[in-house]
């Protein structure tokens, strides 16, 4: 049914992938292409860059893509996607969208919220993506 499928996480966020990842799997049937995506968030203002040594984004975003890389091969239910990795760089939900879109993604499906809101909100980013992307998107609630 859903030829590429996009799943953001968070790797610093276990719960970001723990319900998800089993849905991907269902979902994608052992035929649709799986990408998973971290997103990096940028430092926004300069003034805010100015406080951190030169080229600590670059450092940031290889470390992203090693621990990326530890997170997948070490979760059973990541590793056993047999997916794509990407490392975004940016505004989280917008590089969400971007990458579904430069992917041709045909449906995102995220996680909503962190495990200690114990509200009926759906997280803001999650949110944000709904709203915004042109794709399906599927959230799983934690």
């Amino acid at each position: 049914m859903y030829k590429k499928i996009l799943l953001p996480i968070d790797i610093d966020e276990p719960h970001s992938w723990q319900k998800t990842a089993p849905v991907v799997a269902h979902l994608a049937g052992g035929d649709a292409e799986v990408h998973i995506v971290n997103v990096v968030p940028d430092f926004g203002t300069s003034l805010v860059g100015s406080f951190f040594p030169a080229g600590y984004e670059e450092k940031a975003i290889e470390e992203a893509r090693r621990r990326l890389g530890a997170v997948v091969s070490e979760d059973a239910a990541l590793s056993g996607l047999n997916a794509k990795l990407h490392i975004a760089h940016g505004n989280i939900y917008e590089e969400i969208i971007a990458a579904a879109n430069t992917l041709g993604a045909d449906l995102i499906v995220m996680t909503a919220g962190r495990p200690e809101l114990k509200d009926y909100l759906i997280g803001p980013n999650a949110a944000r993506v709904m709203r915004h992307a042109g794709q399906s998107v599927f959230i799983v609630r934690d």
